[in-house]
């Protein structure tokens, strides 16, 4: 059944829910064991499944194949997708900002070529813009280069944590081609295939003793036609950020889905297992840790909704999507790290997902951008909005600005 404008998101919350409790749960030891084959089949019969359930590409818009959920709505999705590594992949929702990207900037050509078998799951995009030579926090130090010659782009340089790259069939590469002008509008971002004669993959990175999906790749002298820009000349930066900006959103939704699940894990343990004479559960300080794990979930999760719906409204919320960056990533890790200090040593195995949720948790204050330069880009925001003696930042106020009421 797919989803139509009478249909409540809560009803496709829960439909979602049911089929990643029933389905993706119990296939998630084969999709993370050594064989890639198995692997990639059981994924594709699961999307098959979602796609029969309606549950496919819900949050992309109608007019590129998607279901065309509002942004609020497909908000609350997330975080049930969130709760599994693998959901992304299987409900379709790992293209959307690629999807997006390609909306508004793909020519004619490149939407029919990559777009349209994009939201239908019939390819995989990679996205690479971080060198590891390079401080990432500074992207204007990319040292990737372009050069268009006789037509087309001959392109040199090295990128790693270029996720799903042995599985893409392409790769948007943010490259310098301007090297005359000023470093915003310097770089370019150029569609690569995958199967380009030049396009080396080195190595799945291995991140905290995972292989993390997250490849290092070399582009050894690779030329593709002119026609592979997208957007325009110099548009890189922009392009960057209006794709990244919304997708934080849904990746903290994601982490608070994640905080779910090791909640739920956690509190069913405190009822399952006793010690000098009665339940866990019955023990202050394990109280203690459900107590702290609720509140920093709840306060994480209204400040993530907040955020959403200054987006929906308009705003550009760089404020407040800089603020759940970092407390979404801290609140994702103190949660699961309770969770494993109840399971004991138990909680150290890979006997539950709570390990790979642990690792995944560290590499969430570092990725998009590590906390350091969220931190910093908000404080300043908020001390200008003080300075000379401006309105400053006034709580009450803000939420009148996004909800349009006086």
């Amino acid at each position: 059944m797919p989803v139509s404008e009478s249909l409540a998101w809560f009803e496709v919350r829960q439909r979602s829910k049911e089929f990643l409790e029933q389905r993706i749960y119990p296939a998630e030891a084969v999709l993370q064991g050594a064989d890639k084959v198995a692997s990639e089949r059981k994924l594709a019969e699961l999307m098959t499944a979602a796609k029969a359930e309606g549950l496919w590409a819900l949050g992309h818009p109608k007019e590129i194949g998607g279901q065309g959920m509002p942004f609020l709505d497909y908000v609350y999705i997330n975080e049930v997708i969130g709760r599994s590594e693998y959901a992304q992949r299987v409900f379709g929702t790992y293209s959307l900002q690629d999807s997006l990207m390609l909306k508004q900037y793909a020519s004619p050509q490149q939407q029919e070529q990559y777009l349209r078998p994009l939201v239908a799951g019939e390819i995989c995009p990679s996205f690479a813009m971080t060198e590891p030579a390079l401080a990432s926090s500074d992207p204007s130090q990319l040292q990737t280069r372009a050069v268009l010659e006789d037509g087309h782009w001959r392109i040199n340089g090295h990128k790693w944590f270029t996720t799903g790259a042995d599985i893409a069939a392409y790769t948007t590469i943010m490259c310098r081609t301007e090297p005359d002008a000023p470093d915003h509008k310097a770089f370019s971002m150029i569609i690569v295939p995958t199967d380009s004669v030049g396009y080396e993959i080195l190595r799945d990175t291995p991140l905290l003793g995972l292989n993390s999906g997250h490849f290092e790749v070399k582009y050894n002298d690779i030329c593709v036609p002119e026609h592979h820009l997208l957007g325009g000349r110099g548009e890189g930066f922009v392009i960057a950020q209006r794709r990244l900006g919304p997708g934080r959103i849904f990746h903290c939704m994601r982490w608070l889905g994640q905080a779910q699940r090791a909640f739920d894990l956690m509190c069913e343990r405190l009822h399952s297992r006793s010690a000098f004479g009665s339940s866990l559960a019955d023990k202050q300080l394990m109280q203690q840790h459900v107590f702290d794990s609720l509140a920093e979930i709840q306060a994480c999760r209204q400040l993530t909704l907040h955020a959403a719906r200054c987006i929906d409204s308009g705003d550009a919320a760089r404020v407040e999507i800089g603020a759940i960056k970092v407390v979404g990533a801290r609140m994702l890790h103190n949660v699961v790290d309770r969770a494993i200090q109840v399971y004991g040593a138990a909680g150290l195995t890979d006997d539950t997902p709570l390990s790979r949720m642990y690792r995944h948790a560290r590499e969430a204050r570092i990725y998009d951008g590590p906390d350091e330069v969220h931190i910093q880009s908000v404080a300043k925001q908020v001390l200008k909005s003080y300075r000379d003696k401006g309105q400053g930042w006034d709580f009450g106020e803000r939420d009148a600005e996004w909800a349009n009421t006086p």
